[in-house]
């Protein structure tokens, strides 16, 4: 595409202030970059996104109200995590994380397993242990 042809419309990547970078073809033939704010297809997929994200986090939230779920679930979800990169960053095989997802194993962990968990999420162990309604 064209430099001038570059789409520049309005997302919610604009309000934040990013904008991403493509390539396209200045007057003279050759290859520049140039700043979009985005385009239509990708600010639908986005939105979608974005949605999916939101609908997964209230329905982790709900397990924890439920006592169904342990508050990690919840904030794995929050923080835009899936289990195997949860386990990286608290350095717990994927197993254990996932048996810490009961409410009765959670309540029983070690505060510096908590501690863990908090510093992943940078929140204290208090927020960890009590999720808001």
């Amino acid at each position: 595409m064209k430099k001038n042809e570059v789409p520049q419309d309005e997302s919610k990547l604009e309000k934040a202030n990013i904008k991403d970078m493509v390539y396209a073809v200045d007057e003279n033939g050759n290859y520049v970059t140039e700043l979009s704010t985005g385009w239509n297809p990708k600010t639908i997929a986005l939105d979608n996104t974005i949605k999916q994200i939101e609908e997964r986090v209230a329905a982790a939230k709900e397990k924890v109200l439920k006592n169904e779920s342990s508050p990690l679930e919840y904030y794995m979800e929050l923080n835009k995590m899936d289990l195997p990169i949860l386990a990286s960053y608290v350095g717990i095989w994927k197993w254990r994380v996932k048996r810490h997802f009961k409410p009765s194993v959670f309540k029983k962990l070690p505060q510096k397993t908590l501690e863990k968990y908090a510093d992943v999420f940078d929140i204290s162990v208090e927020d960890l242990q009590h999720i808001k309604a």
